[in-house]
């Protein structure tokens, strides 16, 4: 009972309200309930605070900002479901129409940050880009390597700006991104925001420590991302420990090469991968091969390599 009552009482206050109209489209940050509702962040944190007491909201840090969600528990759809039906009953609201376009500022503020960061970084992603086979035949393998089934929980471990949710979010029931750069993911809100993809999660964590507990996922990519992991079998090994019993986990990234500029400019710790290498760490993680394809069509060669948490399914090496 009294669980029951510190959430009405939690639900028993206009702004309170407001916040969770505006957290069922999209998570934000404090600043930015504070942007769109028109008032201070502290008082804004305190209502965040009573809805997160009553399990109706969820916190994060990112950096030097604190993101909040809707909650996650069991009587959630229930609860929303009654207050869509009072809202109904209840006729327009004037708020709503204002905070619906607050929201759209927040959205296009998010879109122009990303637009000036890419304007910035341009030059240093284009010249990693003409080395290898165009990203869209590297996206079309990938998609073609996974095929359209439906999948539970999708993770995309180093996020960067989102991409990998752009393309595999709509395939999964729940999909979440995680990327130590805060930068980034403020990156990848703003596209995914632009694609309608709004409720893919997206976590501050790092690659060896996923906020997913074991077993959790059916499907994790790594997307040119290891090739900056000092460990990449320890990454591995973290990756296959969030996934069930028949989860997948794809990799895209080089083969081995000799562009020492991509050490020393772009921060690359591994100049590519072997078929040995990543068999041996898959092996170690206790993953069974499935799948190797090979992308030539530049000075640097795209593999991918898929693999399954059990079973006994034989690779297939296949050259594009």
């Amino acid at each position: 009972m009294s669980g029951a009552v510190e959430i009405f009482q939690a639900l028993a206050d206009p702004t309170r309200l407001r916040i969770v109209a505006l957290l069922r489209a999209m998570e934000l940050s404090v600043g930015e309930l504070a942007q769109v509702l028109g008032q201070s962040q502290p008082r804004v944190s305190r209502h965040v605070k009573i809805l997160c007491d009553a399990g109706l909201a969820r916190r994060r840090k990112e950096g030097s900002w604190v993101f909040v969600a809707m909650g996650a528990g069991a009587a959630m759809p229930a609860l929303l479901a009654a207050v869509d039906a009072v809202w109904e009953a209840s006729g327009s609201d004037h708020w709503a129409v204002a905070d619906t376009a607050r929201l759209a500022a927040v959205r296009a503020d998010r879109a122009a940050s990303a637009a000036e960061w890419f304007e910035a970084n341009a030059g240093s992603w284009d010249a990693i880009r003409s080395l290898h086979v165009a990203d869209s035949a590297v996206e079309g393998a990938m998609a073609q390597v996974l095929g359209g089934e439906r999948v539970g929980q999708l993770i995309d471990i180093g996020t960067g700006t989102g991409r990998m949710l752009e393309l595999f979010a709509p395939q999964a029931e729940r999909a979440l991104g995680v990327d130590r750069s805060s930068e980034m993911l403020r990156l990848a809100r703003a596209k995914l925001a632009e694609q309608g993809l709004d409720r893919a999660e997206l976590r501050q964590a790092d690659l060896y420590a996923l906020p997913l507990a074991d077993g959790a996922a059916d499907l994790a990519i790594l997307h040119h991302v290891l090739h900056f992991a000092q460990q990449p079998g320890a990454a591995i090994t973290e990756a296959a420990r969030v996934l069930g019993v028949g989860g997948r986990l794809l990799i895209a990234d080089f083969a081995p090469h000799e562009r020492e500029e991509l050490r020393t400019r772009d921060n690359h710790a591994r100049l590519g991968f072997s078929d040995d290498q990543m068999l041996g760490w898959f092996a170690a993680a206790g993953l069974s091969p499935v799948r190797t394809e090979t992308l030539e069509g530049g000075e640097l060669t795209v593999k991918l390599w898929l693999a399954r948490r059990t079973g006994d399914a034989k690779l297939e090496v296949k050259a594009a």
